[in-house]
């Protein structure tokens, strides 16, 4: 599921990390995701199975909001509208939710995957 990352690349270079950094910025708010009300992680699409299990383990409260995100977001969609200014994501409410979870289960699944496909050799 998880792609190869430049960040910890860039986040181990201070000068690269304040040279990107308005540029990253630029580029989320561009993507139009956090006028519609929605978060960074409300975009991953749920088509994989690791996707839909982490979902799953998500806090009743969380998933619920979750729902209501993606839903005013492709209303609006519909109406050809953006929210008001006042009720865009702001930046620091954009913190990952899903990822961590996503992570989390990848590394299960490597760690039974291993378990597995263990051997067991005899010492004599």
């Amino acid at each position: 599921m998880s792609a190869p990352s430049l960040a910890p690349f860039i986040l181990a270079r201070p000068w690269l990390t304040k040279l990107l950094k308005p540029v990253t910025n630029w580029y989320s708010s561009a993507a139009g995701y956090r006028q519609l009300g929605l978060r960074a992680d409300d975009l991953i699409s749920e088509e994989n199975e690791t996707v839909l299990a982490a979902i799953k383990r998500l806090p009743e409260r969380e998933s619920y909001d979750r729902v209501y995100r993606i839903r005013r977001a492709v209303q609006l969609s519909m109406q050809h509208k953006i929210l008001p200014k006042t009720e865009w994501t702001k930046p620091e409410e954009d913190a990952p939710y899903l990822w961590p979870l996503i992570r989390q289960l990848e590394a299960e699944a490597a760690e039974k995957a291993a378990l597995d496909t263990l051997t067991i050799t005899k010492k004599h």
